[in-house]
């Protein structure tokens, strides 16, 4: 009897934790009604999930995730975290020129852009907090950008709500620095659960256009060629958040501004949609490609070192840059095989490659 008691209050106490743990802001909150009634009225959103362009099987192992998920875990062999600090730079970002075009990598896949006289600040994950901080370690001498380091931002992008593109105490501690926030269906909940205006916050289905166009305090008229025109496009991927699966939508996005054509292209495997995208929009100025934590075990919705070949070729941007490595380790390859492919490729296609360490200013 005594140790049922033992037992049970045990089981009690741990759903007592959970319960609290999501409480946690970061869980976000159960969609509105609104927010619901435009995602049900989503062409993509079929038999209760939003669905890929095409058949996306999330595990291809030939065990199971759970199995894969602990091999990682345990793995003690590989390079998959490096043993010293990476290189990395601290560069004061609000005395750069801002009407110099200009990238500045913070790891993995956030990134600052300027871009035609504008910032934009994408997937910014720069805290490392409760819970995230059980998910996501970085890696030595990468963690070194701080939301205190940066500056007003015209248009914050989100790609997704995973932990490692959306990150809870990063955006609570930039809100008075976002001017607008533009983001996949189902992510401006978030953003307005954590004390964002809706009125600044754009939230697109997948093909949709947005023209946007900043009104300065004085209530200046803004000339069209300083509009930001913004397409919001497919990428081949999924989303949660906890336990609910493929309820937000996932994207890559067009930013076209200052006579430039700028493709983010957020996480997601290969498939035909980059050959659409290069048909549909031509010259393509500087293209950000996904290029880490990719696994046999889920080749169809990250895109592997085979795959990054076709991308590049299918988009055939002028200038590319990799991101989603060199920060956190998300799968079994080592830390550094994803340089080492970028550069490989680079050299056999003849691209023009802008990778650089964490915290370099990159001009384009």
């Amino acid at each position: 009897m005594k140790i049922t008691i033992i037992i049970l209050s045990f089981l009690a106490t741990l759903a007592i934790v959970a319960l609290l743990i999501l409480q946690h802001p970061s869980f976000g909150c159960r969609q509105s009604k609104e927010h619901k009634a435009r995602i049900l009225a989503s062409p993509n959103y079929k038999k209760g999930s939003f669905q890929n362009q095409v058949p996306t099987p999330q595990f291809t192992g030939k065990t199971n995730m759970l199995s894969a998920m602990w091999g990682m875990l345990t793995d003690t062999d590989s390079d998959r975290i490096p043993k010293d600090s990476l290189p990395a730079t601290k560069t004061d970002l609000t005395t750069l020129p801002k009407d110099t075009d200009l990238l500045v990598w913070f790891g993995h896949s956030s990134y600052l852009i300027q871009l035609g006289g504008k910032r934009f600040l994408v997937d910014p994950v720069l805290t490392c907090e409760f819970p995230a901080s059980l998910m996501l370690k970085p890696f030595k001498g990468t963690d070194i950008y701080h939301p205190c380091d940066i500056p007003e931002i015209d248009y914050l992008i989100i790609t997704h709500e995973h932990w490692d593109h959306l990150d809870y105490g990063t955006l609570r501690d930039l809100r008075p620095k976002i001017k607008n926030a533009v983001c996949p269906l189902g992510i401006a909940q978030y953003l307005e659960y954590w004390g964002y205006d809706k009125d600044i916050i754009t939230e697109m289905d997948w093909y949709e256009v947005e023209i946007l166009k900043q009104v300065s305090s004085h209530r200046q008229a803004v000339r069209d060629e300083d509009a930001v025109r913004i397409t919001c496009l497919p990428s081949r991927h999924f989303s949660n958040r906890l336990l609910s699966r493929n309820q937000t939508l996932w994207a890559s996005f067009m930013v076209e501004t200052g006579g430039r054509r700028v493709y983010i292209g957020g996480d997601g495997g290969y498939d035909s949609r980059f050959k659409q995208i290069k048909e549909q929009f031509g010259t393509i100025d500087l293209a950000f490609l996904e290029n880490g934590q990719y696994n046999e075990n889920w080749k169809y919705i990250h895109t592997t070192p085979e795959d990054l070949v076709k991308v590049i070729e299918d988009l055939s941007a002028e200038q590319v840059f990799t991101v989603h490595h060199d920060k956190f380790a998300l799968a079994r390859h080592s830390w550094y095989e994803p340089d080492n492919t970028a550069h490989k490729i680079a050299q056999e296609l003849g691209i023009k490659l802008l990778d650089k360490p964490i915290g370099t200013v990159v001009r384009f």
